[in-house]
């Protein structure tokens, strides 16, 4: 966003004599919206907290408390942002205010420490750079996060630098990378349109996506890299529009830096940023083929497009090797459960909101939101169509726009699938840039066309719109228990670390170290192999621990599991005892693909998990109830004696 007028308006002004207005009547509108923005955003806050104490004590009222306070400063945002006569500086101070404010759900969230699944794995990330000075250790949680270090090597710098925590030091980059998320999406969307009033709708737009108040500002990796795709898009426009010599041989150099750090930061990031530039370079060639586009124009972003593909591919195929094994097994699982819905059966489908404590009006807006998004991109099209406006470069990259917004709407398919819905939330954050950047021009042009009297009914009804999509948006991306405390849930990534687990750990790393590898289920490695500083291994096709889990008393285990489990030095077992209480909320006991029936009732009995009490390569260290840890004693086993 332009932060300063160009010298030849206020040439143009001072030319011509006008009246001066006093100071004071120049400040009342800066001086109203401060105070007005000071007075939501502190009620604002104050309902957020109370949301959060509503849902710690399991009253129902916290969705409403929660959405009154996030609407109650919003509004006013947008409409200081959407006002015809607020200046450039007034928006920016208003969007710096708006980031600030939306950073504040997940804030109060996870003040202290990870919570989220993802989190553990990058605090840990974090932790050991800044203990062993190592990067690209494996990580025991999420295997490919070591291989990217962007994020935990910048957070481990500031904690080390400043002495701060690493949870501290991380939200500091967090909220630093939220904030470059908004300012970006306005800078990039003035550069397509140059109008700060398109520009501010547009942030506003973007931020209405599924990730943008959770899942984007959680201590982890996309979190970062996002901000730098926004930005590597920023200065790709600039390289192509720049006029040929210094300027464009200086953005097209911030092009490639940032598309490198890109990389070293997410792969799914990277290959997204490198689709959003293929993208924009086929818009291009298209229409330097029908000689409307200049060739430097076209060549430029296609020479900058091959150097960040040369850098990702290079990065996957020497650095992260294991990223494409890592990430096929859940493509190839969607697919497969995609063809099974189209099949007689139906397999493979998910229902939405299954189970769900997340009130009517949620779920009615979560596919209310994805109607009004189908709508508004088809009246951009319609719009793009009929009316060719700007510059080669602002034209491309409108057209490229509205490419990757129709992308949102195939990754429908994938949230109707266990395996894909995953991945389909990710997208939405790249999509969701398209949608945001295309429509945006629409809702300025739907103020700008109604009559004085009409403008506030099309505020008001644009406003109502805006809450509807948000609400629904973040329903349909984040579980309530994701979204607020409450009491202890077995099979929740957020809710399941009773401080028992967390003393367990603990006592394992004080009295045999870290480092260990060590058998758990999904839930007690994430605090094992955080906190406890331990390894981990939950399970997989080729090495399936839960075997262990899942044999009957008195049944022989696999002599080649047992086998590796010696040979890799693994030396202490975690056993859950929950599991054969309670059903996990998320329907995983282990991993995504294991082999454990799940239904209404426990996979387990108690008799399975207490079986390695007389079992003789068992030895039981420590019991709190529900956690056992126990050592391998693999040296006293004889042939055939593996499961007696």
């Amino acid at each position: 966003m332009t932060l300063t007028r160009p010298v030849a308006d206020d040439r143009a002004v001072a030319s011509t004599p006008a009246p001066e207005a006093p100071a004071t009547a120049s400040r009342r509108p800066a001086v109203l919206c401060a105070a007005t923005l000071v007075v939501t955003g502190a009620a604002g806050a104050a309902l957020l907290v109370a949301a959060n104490r509503a849902a710690e004590r399991d009253t129902g009222q916290q969705f409403a408390l929660f959405w009154a306070g996030l609407l109650v400063f919003t509004l006013p945002a947008v409409f200081w942002l959407v006002r015809p006569a607020s200046g450039v500086r007034l928006r920016v101070a208003v969007l710096t205010a708006y980031a600030g404010f939306t950073f504040l759900p997940k804030l109060l969230r996870t003040p202290d420490g990870p919570l989220y699944h993802d989190e553990f794995a990058h605090w840990r990330q974090a932790r050991e750079i800044l203990l062993d000075g190592r990067l690209f250790e494996q990580n025991p949680i999420v295997k490919v996060v070591g291989d990217f270090p962007g994020l935990h090597s910048t957070v481990a710098a500031i904690s080390g630098l400043t002495g701060v925590s690493i949870w501290h030091g991380a939200l500091v980059v967090l909220i630093i990378a939220h904030l470059l998320v908004v300012l970006g999406v306005a800078v990039l969307a003035e550069e397509i349109w140059h109008d700060a009033r398109i520009a501010a709708v547009a942030t506003i737009i973007y931020s209405l996506n599924s990730s943008f108040l959770f899942f984007d500002t959680q201590f982890g990796y996309e979190s970062l890299a996002i901000p730098l795709l926004v930005w590597t898009l920023v200065a790709l426009h600039r390289a192509m529009r720049g006029p040929a010599g210094r300027a464009r041989l200086g953005w097209s150099a911030v092009t490639v830096m940032l598309s490198a750090a890109t990389i070293a930061t997410h792969h799914l990031t990277a290959l997204g940023l490198l689709g959003v530039m293929l993208i924009l370079c086929a818009v291009a060639t298209a229409r330097a083929l029908r000689r409307i586009n200049p060739r430097a124009v076209t060549w430029t972003a296609w020479g900058l497009t091959a150097a960040a593909a040369v850098l990702v591919v290079t990065y996957l195929a020497v650095v992260a090797p294991r990223t494409a094994g890592y990430l096929d097994p859940y493509l190839a699982r969607a697919l497969d459960q995609i063809a099974g819905m189209a099949g007689d059966g139906g397999g493979g489908s998910r229902t939405l909101f299954r189970e769900s404590v997340a009130p009517w009006w949620e779920r009615y807006a979560a596919f209310a939101a994805q109607g009004v998004a189908a709508i508004a991109m088809a009246v951009a099209a319609l719009r793009l169509r009929s009316r060719r406006e700007g510059d080669a470069v602002s034209r491309n990259g409108a057209l490229a726009m509205l490419v990757l917004g129709a992308l949102y709407f195939p990754a429908a398919l994938l949230i109707l699938t266990p395996s894909g819905a995953e991945g389909a939330r990710r997208s939405w954050a790249f999509s969701y840039l398209g949608i945001a950047l295309v429509v945006a021009p629409v809702v300025v042009w739907l103020l700008e066309r109604a009559t004085r009297r009409a403008r506030v009914v099309s505020g008001a009804a644009l406003l109502t719109v805006c809450a509807v999509v948000l609400v629904g948006n973040t329903a349909a991306g984040m579980n309530p228990s994701y979204r607020f405390p409450g009491p202890p849930v077995f099979g929740s990534d957020t809710r399941s670390a009773i401080p028992e687990v967390s003393a367990a750990s603990a006592w394992l790393r004080s009295t045999a170290g870290r480092d260990l590898r060590i058998v758990a289920d999904r839930y007690s490695g994430l605090i094992f192999g955080s906190f406890g500083g331990q390894r981990p291994v939950t399970g997989s096709a080729s090495f399936p621990t839960y075997d262990l889990y899942l044999a009957q008393p008195g049944r022989a285990i696999s002599p080649r599991l047992i086998e590796q489990l010696s040979s890799w030095r693994f030396t202490y077992l975690v056993v859950d005892r929950r599991m054969a209480r309670e059903v996990p909320e998320i329907q995983i006991y282990f991993e995504t693909n294991e082999p454990v029936p799940h239904g209404d009732k426990p996979a387990f009995t108690l008799g399975q998990l207490t079986k390695f009490d007389r079992t003789p390569w068992t030895i039981k260290v420590y019991d709190s109830g529900n956690i056992a840890i126990y050592r391998f004693d693999f040296d006293s086993l004889r042939p055939g004696e593996a499961g007696r």
